[in-house]
């Protein structure tokens, strides 16, 4: 796959099967759309195209409005990889870019850049200023412009909706299964390890302290949960605490990761955690004597899990 960042830098004379949207957290649901288009593409002797954008159009056109996607923008690419994508375009969304009317879209975008033979698009799908391109105007205008245009069944549209609410709302209630289950994968946190008070190593758990850069990306529900990283090709478990560590006064939220059997120095270095299990939500403990027994039992219950449950390869 091969990624593209802003529509002005790509043009093709081979002919192109196209869809268009955010993907956020490219679950089932929409790994079967993709699915059908690399499918379609490939059976046609046609490149697979994905155009998505960023910031999502709702940070644009929304100032006010709080957003919390499944992925960065860096996450959902990678995901997207693994799709058999031929062409992945990210278009950086402005204010400008809205004002484009659907005729515009479709005779300079999807036809003079993209070359398109087929457009796959959700049954509810509208674009161009003001939204207002629909179906029925993407049919004329593929009647004027020789490609074809096939419209995803609601229910299956319907399907990816409530995947991506199901999700958010299982993270948010550190339902973390129902949330993997749906992803197909493992939900994950990427960031900075930077530096924080250093009590853990004090108490005998000392911690990577994760620092997420982009403020959209959603946070699970605070608590403790069974992770695994990749730290030089290694595979590392652990327990990492999302919350505001009331038992010793915090103020702010952090995210803290102890890794098993792991001794290095791990500060400036990119992480991407995986969450695994969650294991119980945040308490205040009456004393620090009492936090250290309840993560005795955290450490002793997540190595449970990873021993009879997870596969170590």
């Amino acid at each position: 796959m091969k990624t593209i960042i802003d529509i002005s830098n790509f043009s093709t004379e081979e002919k192109t099967f196209v869809t268009i949207g955010t993907f956020d957290g490219v679950h089932f649901g929409h790994q079967k759309i993709l699915e059908k288009l690399v499918s379609e593409a490939k059976n046609a002797g046609k490149k697979s195209v994905l155009l998505t954008f960023f910031p999502h159009p709702r940070m644009v056109l929304q100032k006010d409005a709080s957003i919390e996607l499944i992925n960065t923008i860096n996450e959902r690419e990678k995901l997207l990889k693994k799709t058999g994508l031929d062409y992945l375009i990210i278009h950086p969304f402005s204010r400008d870019f809205s004002r484009m009317t659907a005729l515009e879209f479709v005779r300079d975008i999807l036809v003079n850049q993209f070359n398109i033979s087929k457009l796959i698009i959700g049954y509810d799908h509208h674009f161009g200023k003001n939204r207002e391109g629909n179906i029925q105007q993407l049919t004329e205008y593929s009647h004027l412009y020789d490609f074809n245009v096939e419209e995803i069944p609601a229910q299956d549209i319907d399907h990816v909706s409530v995947s991506s609410t199901k999700i958010r709302r299982a993270l948010a209630n550190g339902n973390l299964k129902t949330a993997n289950d749906y992803l197909g994968y493992n939900f994950m946190l990427k960031g900075k390890v930077v530096n924080g008070k250093k009590l853990g190593g004090k108490i005998g758990y000392p911690t990577a302290n994760i620092d997420i850069e982009e403020d959209y990306k959603l946070i699970p529900k605070t608590g403790v949960y069974v992770v695994k990283s990749t730290i030089d090709k290694k595979t590392v478990f652990g327990m990492m605490n999302i919350g505001n560590r009331p038992t010793v006064d915090g103020n702010h939220q952090t995210i803290e990761v102890h890794f098993f059997d792991f001794n290095q120095n791990l500060y400036g270095k990119i992480l991407t955690i995986d969450l695994i299990y969650f294991l119980r939500d945040e308490e205040k403990f009456d004393s620090l004597n009492s936090l250290i027994l309840q993560l005795k039992k955290d450490e002793e219950a997540a190595r449970d899990y990873i021993k009879n449950k997870l596969i170590i390869s």
